[in-house]
Protein backbone atom coordinates (compact mmCIF):
# COMPACT_ATOMS: atom_id res chain seq x y z
CA UNK A 1 0.00 0.00 0.00
CA UNK A 2 0.86 3.65 -0.93
CA UNK A 3 -0.07 6.71 1.18
CA UNK A 4 0.79 10.04 0.52
CA UNK A 5 -0.52 12.25 3.34
CA UNK A 6 -1.56 15.90 1.77
CA UNK A 7 -1.56 18.10 4.95
CA UNK A 8 0.33 17.16 7.82
CA UNK A 9 3.07 19.35 9.92
CA UNK A 10 6.33 17.57 9.86
CA UNK A 11 8.28 19.97 11.58
CA UNK A 12 5.90 19.45 15.00
CA UNK A 13 7.16 15.83 14.37
CA UNK A 14 10.03 13.44 15.44
CA UNK A 15 11.60 11.01 13.39
CA UNK A 16 10.12 8.21 15.22
CA UNK A 17 6.96 9.21 13.33
CA UNK A 18 8.86 9.87 10.19
CA UNK A 19 10.04 5.78 10.86
CA UNK A 20 6.35 5.00 11.67
CA UNK A 21 4.92 6.36 8.64
CA UNK A 22 7.31 4.73 6.36
CA UNK A 23 6.62 1.43 7.86
CA UNK A 24 2.90 2.15 7.30
CA UNK A 25 3.20 2.60 3.40
CA UNK A 26 3.59 6.56 3.43
CA UNK A 27 5.71 7.68 0.61
CA UNK A 28 5.27 11.06 0.46
CA UNK A 29 3.66 14.02 2.07
CA UNK A 30 2.89 17.72 1.68
CA UNK A 31 3.50 20.17 4.76
CA UNK A 32 1.19 23.46 4.54
CA UNK A 33 2.78 26.95 6.14
CA UNK A 34 0.63 27.28 8.94
CA UNK A 35 0.04 28.55 12.84
CA UNK A 36 2.46 27.55 15.03
CA UNK A 37 0.77 27.99 18.46
CA UNK A 38 3.18 31.31 19.48
CA UNK A 39 2.19 33.60 17.75
CA UNK A 40 4.60 35.53 15.67
CA UNK A 41 5.13 38.91 15.87
CA UNK A 42 7.76 39.75 12.93
CA UNK A 43 7.77 38.47 8.90
CA UNK A 44 11.44 37.72 9.74
CA UNK A 45 10.18 34.78 11.65
CA UNK A 46 8.23 33.56 8.55
CA UNK A 47 10.55 34.02 6.49
CA UNK A 48 12.95 31.64 8.60
CA UNK A 49 10.23 29.01 8.91
CA UNK A 50 9.66 29.25 5.09
CA UNK A 51 13.30 28.06 4.58
CA UNK A 52 13.09 25.20 6.73
CA UNK A 53 10.11 23.72 4.89
CA UNK A 54 11.85 24.07 1.72
CA UNK A 55 15.34 22.77 3.17
CA UNK A 56 15.65 20.96 6.74
CA UNK A 57 12.50 19.42 6.66
CA UNK A 58 12.44 17.92 2.85
CA UNK A 59 16.17 16.67 3.99
CA UNK A 60 14.84 15.31 7.06
CA UNK A 61 12.02 13.38 5.22
CA UNK A 62 14.28 12.01 2.40
CA UNK A 63 16.58 9.97 5.25
CA UNK A 64 13.80 8.27 6.24
CA UNK A 65 12.69 7.38 2.87
CA UNK A 66 9.67 9.99 2.50
CA UNK A 67 9.04 12.57 -0.30
CA UNK A 68 8.42 16.22 1.23
CA UNK A 69 6.89 19.40 -0.76
CA UNK A 70 5.14 22.02 1.18
CA UNK A 71 2.91 24.97 0.71
CA UNK A 72 3.65 28.31 1.43
CA UNK A 73 1.39 31.35 2.60
CA UNK A 74 0.45 34.05 5.64
CA UNK A 75 -2.27 31.62 7.60
CA UNK A 76 -5.45 33.03 8.04
CA UNK A 77 -5.12 33.21 11.75
CA UNK A 78 -2.00 35.31 11.96
CA UNK A 79 -3.32 37.64 8.70
CA UNK A 80 -5.23 39.25 11.84
CA UNK A 81 -1.93 40.43 13.49
CA UNK A 82 -0.73 44.03 10.97
CA UNK A 83 2.91 43.69 12.28
CA UNK A 84 2.66 39.81 10.39
CA UNK A 85 0.55 41.51 6.69
CA UNK A 86 4.31 42.34 5.33
CA UNK A 87 4.92 38.27 4.81
CA UNK A 88 2.20 38.97 1.87
CA UNK A 89 4.63 41.22 0.31
CA UNK A 90 7.30 38.66 0.26
CA UNK A 91 5.89 35.00 -0.74
CA UNK A 92 6.57 35.26 -4.54
CA UNK A 93 10.12 34.88 -3.86
CA UNK A 94 9.17 31.37 -1.91
CA UNK A 95 6.30 30.49 -4.56
CA UNK A 96 8.95 30.25 -6.84
CA UNK A 97 11.07 27.50 -4.91
CA UNK A 98 10.73 23.96 -6.69
CA UNK A 99 9.31 22.19 -3.12
CA UNK A 100 6.03 24.28 -3.50
CA UNK A 101 3.09 23.03 -4.65
CA UNK A 102 0.57 25.28 -3.63
CA UNK A 103 -0.04 28.62 -1.79
CA UNK A 104 -1.75 27.33 1.48
CA UNK A 105 -3.20 27.45 4.00
CA UNK A 106 -5.28 30.19 3.18
CA UNK A 107 -8.97 30.67 4.10
CA UNK A 108 -10.39 31.46 7.48
CA UNK A 109 -10.32 31.58 11.12
CA UNK A 110 -12.55 33.93 12.32
CA UNK A 111 -13.65 35.65 9.22
CA UNK A 112 -12.58 39.09 9.54
CA UNK A 113 -12.21 41.69 7.22
CA UNK A 114 -7.76 40.66 7.40
CA UNK A 115 -8.88 37.86 6.75
CA UNK A 116 -10.75 38.55 3.40
CA UNK A 117 -7.79 40.63 1.88
CA UNK A 118 -5.22 38.29 3.27
CA UNK A 119 -7.33 35.45 1.19
CA UNK A 120 -8.29 37.29 -1.80
CA UNK A 121 -4.52 38.29 -1.97
CA UNK A 122 -3.20 35.29 -1.59
CA UNK A 123 -5.60 33.42 -4.41
CA UNK A 124 -4.72 36.24 -6.72
CA UNK A 125 -0.89 35.25 -6.46
CA UNK A 126 -1.86 31.70 -6.64
CA UNK A 127 -3.37 32.27 -10.27
CA UNK A 128 -0.27 34.52 -10.94
CA UNK A 129 2.23 31.95 -10.41
CA UNK A 130 0.05 28.97 -12.35
CA UNK A 131 -0.70 27.35 -8.50
CA UNK A 132 -3.21 25.87 -7.02
CA UNK A 133 -4.76 26.24 -3.21
CA UNK A 134 -5.05 24.82 -0.35
CA UNK A 135 -7.84 26.52 1.99
CA UNK A 136 -8.28 26.07 5.40
CA UNK A 137 -11.70 26.30 6.60
CA UNK A 138 -12.67 27.55 10.02
CA UNK A 139 -13.26 25.25 13.51
CA UNK A 140 -16.34 27.14 14.27
CA UNK A 141 -19.47 27.62 11.80
CA UNK A 142 -17.46 26.16 9.09
CA UNK A 143 -20.91 26.39 7.01
CA UNK A 144 -20.52 29.61 6.50
CA UNK A 145 -16.97 30.21 6.31
CA UNK A 146 -17.06 27.39 3.37
CA UNK A 147 -19.74 30.09 1.66
CA UNK A 148 -17.63 32.69 1.74
CA UNK A 149 -14.77 30.89 0.74
CA UNK A 150 -16.80 29.80 -2.47
CA UNK A 151 -17.61 33.14 -2.91
CA UNK A 152 -14.19 34.82 -2.85
CA UNK A 153 -12.57 32.01 -4.69
CA UNK A 154 -15.44 32.97 -7.69
CA UNK A 155 -14.39 36.66 -7.53
CA UNK A 156 -10.50 35.47 -8.04
CA UNK A 157 -8.68 34.92 -11.00
CA UNK A 158 -8.28 31.45 -9.63
CA UNK A 159 -10.44 28.35 -10.94
CA UNK A 160 -12.47 26.42 -8.56
CA UNK A 161 -10.76 22.42 -9.78
CA UNK A 162 -7.59 24.09 -8.92
CA UNK A 163 -9.08 24.90 -5.28
CA UNK A 164 -8.58 22.45 -2.42
CA UNK A 165 -11.46 23.01 0.49
CA UNK A 166 -9.92 21.32 4.06
CA UNK A 167 -11.10 20.27 7.13
CA UNK A 168 -14.58 19.26 5.36
CA UNK A 169 -17.13 17.56 7.38
CA UNK A 170 -20.64 16.10 6.45
CA UNK A 171 -22.21 19.82 6.86
CA UNK A 172 -19.62 21.20 4.11
CA UNK A 173 -19.04 18.35 1.48
CA UNK A 174 -21.87 18.40 -0.50
CA UNK A 175 -21.71 22.22 -0.98
CA UNK A 176 -17.82 22.30 -1.68
CA UNK A 177 -18.63 19.02 -3.95
CA UNK A 178 -21.14 21.21 -5.98
CA UNK A 179 -18.93 24.18 -6.23
CA UNK A 180 -16.49 22.07 -8.01
CA UNK A 181 -13.74 21.73 -5.52
CA UNK A 182 -11.45 19.26 -4.40
CA UNK A 183 -12.22 17.75 -0.76
CA UNK A 184 -9.76 17.76 2.06
CA UNK A 185 -10.85 15.77 4.93
CA UNK A 186 -8.47 15.61 8.55
CA UNK A 187 -8.99 12.62 10.07
CA UNK A 188 -8.00 14.48 13.63
CA UNK A 189 -8.68 13.04 17.21
CA UNK A 190 -11.86 14.80 18.84
CA UNK A 191 -12.04 17.97 17.18
CA UNK A 192 -12.34 16.76 13.27
CA UNK A 193 -13.47 13.77 11.68
CA UNK A 194 -12.46 9.98 12.41
CA UNK A 195 -12.20 7.05 10.54
CA UNK A 196 -16.12 5.73 10.75
CA UNK A 197 -17.41 9.20 9.33
CA UNK A 198 -14.33 9.03 6.89
CA UNK A 199 -15.80 5.52 5.85
CA UNK A 200 -19.59 6.88 5.56
CA UNK A 201 -18.57 9.95 3.69
CA UNK A 202 -16.86 8.26 1.01
CA UNK A 203 -19.69 5.87 0.97
CA UNK A 204 -22.36 8.37 -0.16
CA UNK A 205 -20.23 10.98 -1.87
CA UNK A 206 -17.34 8.22 -3.74
CA UNK A 207 -13.73 9.39 -4.19
CA UNK A 208 -13.66 11.73 -6.60
CA UNK A 209 -11.63 14.36 -6.11
CA UNK A 210 -11.54 13.09 -2.31
CA UNK A 211 -8.33 14.05 -0.07
CA UNK A 212 -7.79 12.33 2.87
CA UNK A 213 -5.47 13.65 5.66
CA UNK A 214 -4.05 13.57 9.35
CA UNK A 215 -3.69 17.15 9.77
CA UNK A 216 -0.92 15.89 12.83
CA UNK A 217 0.65 18.87 14.12
CA UNK A 218 1.64 19.50 17.89
CA UNK A 219 -1.42 19.01 19.44
CA UNK A 220 -3.00 15.52 19.83
CA UNK A 221 -2.88 14.16 16.45
CA UNK A 222 -2.06 10.93 14.95
CA UNK A 223 0.29 10.90 12.04
CA UNK A 224 -0.79 6.97 11.33
CA UNK A 225 -4.34 8.09 10.67
CA UNK A 226 -4.02 8.03 6.90
CA UNK A 227 -2.97 4.32 7.04
CA UNK A 228 -6.02 3.96 9.43
CA UNK A 229 -8.23 5.48 7.16
CA UNK A 230 -7.12 2.65 4.45
CA UNK A 231 -7.74 0.05 7.07
CA UNK A 232 -11.36 0.83 7.70
CA UNK A 233 -12.12 1.71 4.17
CA UNK A 234 -11.03 -2.00 2.85
CA UNK A 235 -12.79 -3.44 5.78
CA UNK A 236 -16.26 -1.61 5.16
CA UNK A 237 -15.65 -2.94 1.80
CA UNK A 238 -13.77 -0.79 -0.77
CA UNK A 239 -11.00 -1.58 -3.15
CA UNK A 240 -8.04 -1.51 -2.73
CA UNK A 241 -7.97 0.08 -6.03
CA UNK A 242 -10.09 3.00 -4.28
CA UNK A 243 -7.94 3.26 -1.60
CA UNK A 244 -5.34 4.05 -3.88
CA UNK A 245 -7.37 6.60 -5.54
CA UNK A 246 -8.10 8.48 -2.21
CA UNK A 247 -4.77 7.99 -0.53
CA UNK A 248 -2.39 8.56 -3.69
CA UNK A 249 -3.58 9.12 -6.82
CA UNK A 250 -5.94 12.45 -5.65
CA UNK A 251 -3.07 13.64 -4.05
CA UNK A 252 -1.03 12.98 -6.81
CA UNK A 253 -3.54 14.79 -8.99
CA UNK A 254 -4.20 17.98 -7.22
CA UNK A 255 -0.45 18.63 -6.13
CA UNK A 256 0.82 17.54 -9.42
CA UNK A 257 -1.22 21.25 -10.97
CA UNK A 258 1.75 23.09 -9.74
CA UNK A 259 4.33 21.37 -12.03
CA UNK A 260 6.39 20.49 -9.42
CA UNK A 261 5.85 17.11 -7.49
CA UNK A 262 8.44 15.03 -8.01
CA UNK A 263 8.27 11.94 -5.83
CA UNK A 264 11.49 10.49 -6.22
CA UNK A 265 14.27 9.75 -3.17
CA UNK A 266 17.54 10.37 -4.50
CA UNK A 267 20.62 9.86 -2.22
CA UNK A 268 21.08 13.08 0.22
CA UNK A 269 24.24 14.37 1.62
CA UNK A 270 24.93 13.42 5.62
CA UNK A 271 24.20 16.54 6.61
CA UNK A 272 22.23 19.77 5.42
CA UNK A 273 24.00 22.93 5.39
CA UNK A 274 26.19 21.46 7.60
CA UNK A 275 23.68 20.02 9.80
CA UNK A 276 22.84 16.36 10.49
CA UNK A 277 19.96 15.00 12.00
CA UNK A 278 22.13 12.90 14.14
CA UNK A 279 22.33 13.91 18.24
CA UNK A 280 25.68 12.26 19.02
CA UNK A 281 27.95 9.72 17.30
CA UNK A 282 27.00 6.48 15.35
CA UNK A 283 26.91 2.97 16.62
CA UNK A 284 28.95 2.36 13.48
CA UNK A 285 31.31 5.40 13.71
CA UNK A 286 34.92 3.57 14.28
CA UNK A 287 36.99 3.95 17.71
CA UNK A 288 39.36 6.37 17.62
CA UNK A 289 42.18 5.74 16.49
CA UNK A 290 41.05 3.47 13.86
CA UNK A 291 41.26 5.83 11.02
CA UNK A 292 38.48 8.02 11.56
CA UNK A 293 37.30 10.00 14.89
CA UNK A 294 33.88 9.76 16.26
CA UNK A 295 32.01 12.60 14.84
CA UNK A 296 33.23 13.12 11.39
CA UNK A 297 30.94 13.12 8.91
CA UNK A 298 29.78 9.78 7.19
CA UNK A 299 29.47 9.21 3.46
CA UNK A 300 26.26 9.77 1.43
CA UNK A 301 23.73 6.87 1.10
CA UNK A 302 20.47 6.06 -0.03
CA UNK A 303 17.54 7.26 1.73
CA UNK A 304 16.74 3.61 3.07
CA UNK A 305 19.79 3.52 4.18
CA UNK A 306 20.49 5.92 6.26
CA UNK A 307 16.65 5.78 7.49
CA UNK A 308 18.01 2.57 8.93
CA UNK A 309 20.87 3.52 10.68
CA UNK A 310 19.76 6.72 11.93
CA UNK A 311 16.05 5.74 12.78
CA UNK A 312 16.64 5.45 16.47
CA UNK A 313 19.07 8.06 16.77
CA UNK A 314 17.28 11.61 17.27
CA UNK A 315 16.63 12.29 21.04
Amino acid sequence: MRIFDPHIHMTSRTTDDYEAMYDSGVRAVVEPAFWLGQPRTSPASFFDYFDALLGWEPFRAAKYGIAHHCTIALNPKEANDPRCVPVLDELPRYLVKDHVVAVGEIGYDSMTPAEDTALAAQLQLAAEYALPALVHTPHRDKLAGLRRTLDVVRESALPLDHVLIDHLNETTVKEAKDGGCWLGFSVYPDTKMDEERMVAVLQEYGPEKVLVNSAADWGKSDPLKTRKVADALLKAGFTEDDVDQVLWRNPVAFYGLSGRLDLDIAGTDATHEGNSILRGVPKTAPEPGTGTEPGAASGTGTASETRTQTATTEA
